[in-house]
């Protein structure tokens, strides 16, 4: 049965709703591109699929517009996985269970996807009408964005024809993003060594913190779980060891939860000492993290391979101490955050520690004194580090007609001025400008809230605006 089947636009949401069947996390893609394609052999279109699973789905233009410009309409087709704690979907095989709110499309439990959902429904349904205005389109579908625009560095620009594009993957729809950073991935790896002894297990979950879009909620507050961690541990004043510390699972999303096992030859002053930490963090930050809680269990009691105490002296030191967070603000643009960095995954495994660090800047020259500092800071250190995963910043276009019709377009359909904005978060945008010489490009998109949280939801009403909005760009591009 269907559960958005009365939603206006009726086309964009069928196809939202059938694309958030399909398991499509990043790394996830083979299902969610075979459907593109079935999609395109329905409807009669030339398609490509790429080795990266990309695809490439390519419109006629309506009678009547043979001759304007070719249009690229472009999103991504991965979405972040995150989930409560006490969910039992497995991202691999499960699609989402979505629910309305109010104006607000949700999932249950977990991420909602719509960041970029909703703009493959959107053009899915223009791909479908036959009866709609528009000059040639050329619509991509790029894979595994989230983790690092992945499949739009491996595309191949060649099958593109058009010098103007749309990309559909802003989050407020009274905006137009015409810039946006360039960044990096930042992996540590730190080898394991432990001894055994015996004694108690305590397991703290520090959970509760709201988490986000590393890019977008990165000036906002929000507090790191896996950095709030070892302001824990630091802060404790009592014998204890590591056992294992981990929080988050995806570079670009703010941790929102951290699970530290820790042992202790004296478990009650422990609990003491903890609730007493936790106690004074909870007042430091509950003017942005009201709702930040940690549990504290006395798992067990046996023998337990814990950190030796240099390394667990070391990880206390480098989560106290690495940068994190907004580092620069830009000196040209007002209000626009020029370089950050975002500690998204702290994991222990039997053999080593990773930490994986997602870095930004809307300066190449800013993103690569940042990956300097992190190796100069880590060199103190027992560990490898590397960079991976770069993707350059859109620079602002001076003269852009793309910019000026969805201006004008926007003033006549709302009755007032559009927002013009550079973010810092990355999109792909920047990855077709260094690619397709003189692009013309925007991006824009319905209200998202909470990205990349199980808060993520989706306004129906915006959704239809923007469609609306989109369709009269389409029109006029004559």
């Amino acid at each position: 049965m269907s559960v958005l089947g009365a939603l206006e636009p009726k086309r964009v949401f069928k196809y939202f709703e059938e694309i958030s069947a399909i398991p499509r996390g990043s790394e996830n893609m083979e299902g969610i591109a075979k459907y593109c394609m079935d999609f395109a052999e329905k409807h009669s279109l030339k398609a490509v699929r790429d080795k990266a699973n990309n695809v490439i789905i390519y419109k006629k233009a309506a009678p009547g517009y043979e001759k304007a410009e070719p249009i690229i309409l472009q999103g991504h087709l991965d979405m972040v996985c995150q989930k409560e704690q006490d969910s039992e979907i497995d991202f691999m095989k499960d699609g989402i269970d979505l629910c309305i709110d109010g104006d607000f499309v949700k999932a249950k439990g977990t991420t909602l996807g719509a960041d970029n959902g909703i703009a493959v429904a959107m053009i899915l349904a223009i791909l479908e009408d036959e009866n709609l205005p528009h000059p040639a389109i050329e619509t991509v579908f790029t894979t595994d964005e989230e983790i690092g625009m992945i499949g739009a560095i491996k595309l191949d620009f060649s099958l593109l024809s058009a010098r103007k594009m749309i990309n559909l993957d802003a989050e407020e729809d009274d905006s137009v993003t015409v810039s946006c950073a360039g960044g990096s991935d930042f992996k540590v790896s730190i080898p394991v060594t432990r001894q055994t002894k015996s004694g108690s297990k305590i397991t703290v979950t520090l959970k509760g913190l709201k988490g986000g879009h590393s890019g977008v909620e990165i000036n906002s507050g929000r507090v790191n779980a896996d950095i709030l961690g070892g302001k824990f541990l630091d802060r404790l004043n009592t014998e204890f060891d590591i056992i294992s510390i981990n929080g988050g699972d995806k570079g670009n999303a703010i941790p929102n939860n951290c699970t530290i096992e820790v042992f202790t030859n004296c478990p009650d002053s422990f609990v003491t000492e903890a609730e007493r930490c936790l106690a004074d963090i909870k007042a430091e930050i509950t003017e942005t993290e009201n709702d930040f809680s940690a549990d504290i269990t006395v798992t067990g009691t046996g023998e337990y391979l814990v950190l030796s105490e240099k390394l667990k002296n070391d990880i206390i030191l480098i989560l106290t101490g690495v940068p994190n967070g907004v580092l620069a603000m830009s000196s040209e643009i007002e209000g626009l955050v020029e370089t950050s960095l975002n500690l998204g995954i702290l994991k222990t495994e039997d053999e080593k520690i990773t930490l994986h660090h997602t870095l930004r800047s809307n300066k190449n020259s800013s993103l690569k004194e940042l990956e300097g500092k992190l190796r100069a800071f880590f060199a103190q250190f027992d560990c490898t580090t590397e960079s991976f995963g770069h993707y350059p910043p859109w620079e602002f276009k001076e003269n852009s007609r793309l910019q000026k019709l969805y201006k004008e377009t926007y003033r006549q359909q709302f009755g007032k001025e559009v927002k013009v904005e550079a973010i810092h978060a990355g999109l792909e945008c920047g990855v077709f400008a260094s690619n397709i010489k003189d692009l013309d490009c925007i991006a824009i998109g319905p209200c998202l809230f909470d990205v990349h949280t199980v808060k993520e939801r989706l306004s129906i009403s915006s959704a239809n605006a923007v469609f609306k909005l989109l369709l009269k760009i389409l029109e006029k591009s004559c």
